[in-house]
């Protein structure tokens, strides 16, 4: 039996309906009007899917290069920067972080490219393994999964990502963060439903849940005619999408829990060192660096060097760089004065330095002007490992060093889906893979099955097998 309070019950209207999540023993509602654009919007793309079997690579890559020509268009674009501007506004009014949802020139140019790449691409149907039988042969081919699910927060660059789903034959029903709405009905206005109708893709094939209600995100990851649900993002409402998508029997890929991890070796080059934290440190999203861990041998040495270098990064925006030491390594941080932090809410006076702890070396620090991390010490390279798969959300992890031997420790202990010798940031479909992502994901719920932690658009796929008999007698 279902029980709930008084004040929920009263909020319930006609047609709505009830959605328990059994994680957690959370009850949300679903009002009727976001449950009836959901099912519109999952008729149209199963329809849409359906429809994209008859359609050709060329129109495929048609839509793409459609899309990144109306983006490229300046005066397209101003009409998208205003709508954009407006949604900034908002939630700069709101107190809400824009670090990520201001669509800059840089970010449009990332998103040109996105969309040339997908245009560029090969196609998905690639044939795998043939087994040869003699009078039959048995052939694995490569084939389109169905309707995508997609929920990420409001940044209006990876809408250019969702549309990769197109090139392997899927469609794509996706809610965006609020925050961006305003921003994506420009997009879809201005740049992919001219694309679908140029191309001669079938409607429906993208869209857009055109309502800032998250119980849109929670009806859409409740449909069971999903193949795939993406939510992108972290925090408690990811993990609730995805309890919500798995006791529906919709398979799940959840981003889940950022932040970078760079530990310095005995041997590692200062001047290196330096280099790889600042880049490290340029703006904040999931692959940014958030714990330094140094070995203790050479603390004296190279933790100013991390302390100079995350400075010079914060420099950029006329800030210093904010540092949570743990244990020994408070001593040797520098002093604790106070300095300006730029926060989502405004500017706050904090000291640079404060004593951090190890049960909050897994906290992912969210901020917005200020890089901000933690130090700690370590005995050597092993127990820096071990340190890591104990409090690290198991996602990107560096290893800065002069030795092979601390290499080979760090790739063989820690258990990360990213492994590096550098800079952190480079854990990004669309950086290192040339294949914009859908998201990431880290090992904090387990390994991932056969996948890597890049989920991008080619990435939607199912394996069908098919047979030819040339032996017209085979029987069994």
């Amino acid at each position: 039996m279902l029980t709930v309070d008084a004040e929920f019950a009263g909020s319930l209207e006609p047609g709505d309906s009830v959605l328990g999540v059994a994680s957690s023993g959370s009850i949300r509602r679903i009002p009727s009007r976001v449950a009836g654009l959901v099912r519109d919007s999952m008729d149209a793309a199963v329809d849409a899917f359906t429809a994209m079997s008859t359609v050709s690579q060329d129109q495929v890559t048609r839509f793409f290069a459609t899309a990144a020509g109306l983006l490229a268009d300046d005066e397209v674009f101003v009409r998208i920067a205003e709508a954009n501007k407006a949604d900034v506004a908002s939630a700069t009014a709101r107190s809400r972080s824009t670090t990520r949802l201001v669509l800059s020139e840089s970010m449009r140019k990332g998103m040109v490219e996105a969309l040339h790449m997908w245009r560029d691409s090969s196609p998905s149907a690639a044939v795998g393994a043939t087994v040869d039988h003699g009078g039959w042969t048995v052939t694995e081919e490569r084939a389109p999964l169905g309707v995508i699910g997609f929920v990420f927060e409001g940044r209006p660059n990876v809408f250019a990502d969702a549309t990769g789903v197109l090139r392997g034959g899927n469609t794509v029903v996706f809610r965006i963060g609020s925050d961006a709405l305003g921003t994506a009905r420009a997009l879809m206005e201005l740049v992919v439903v001219p694309a679908i109708a140029d191309a001669g893709l079938p409607q429906g094939c993208v869209a857009l849940l055109d309502s800032p209600e998250h119980a849109a995100g929670w009806a859409l990851f409740s449909d069971r005619r999903l193949s795939l649900a993406v939510a992108r993002g972290s925090g408690p409402a990811v993990a609730e999408l995805g309890a919500i998508a798995q006791q529906s029997g919709i398979p799940v890929s959840l981003h889940g829990t950022g932040g970078a991890w760079m530990i310095v070796g005995a041997s590692a080059d200062p001047e290196r060192l330096s280099q790889v934290v600042e880049h490290s440190l340029d703006r904040k999203v999931c692959n940014t660096l958030n714990v330094v861990a140094v070995v203790r041998s050479r603390a004296e040495e190279l933790v100013p060097v991390v302390m100079a270098s995350a400075d010079r990064a914060a420099a950029r925006r006329g800030l210093r760089a904010r540092v949570h030491a743990v244990g020994d390594a408070l001593g040797m941080c520098g002093s604790a004065e106070e300095i300006t932090v730029r926060r989502a809410d405004g500017e706050h006076t904090e000291p640079r330095v404060t004593a951090g702890a190890v049960d909050r070396l897994g906290l992912e620090f969210e901020w917005e002007e200020t890089p901000e991390f933690h130090v700690v010490l370590v005995d050597d390279v092993a127990a820096a490992a071990d340190l890591f798969n104990d409090h690290s959300p198991q996602f990107i992890v560096s290893c800065v060093s002069g030795s092979a031997e601390d290499h080979e420790t760090v790739w063989m202990k820690c258990n990360a889906p990213f492994v590096g010798d550098g800079f952190t940031r480079w854990v990004d479909g669309q950086f290192a893979l040339l294949r914009p992502e859908l998201g990431l994901s880290n090992w904090q719920s387990g390994r991932l099955f056969s996948r890597s932690g890049i989920l991008s658009g080619d990435s939607g796929y199912t394996v069908r097998l098919r047979v030819k008999q040339t032996d017209a007698g085979l029987h069994r």
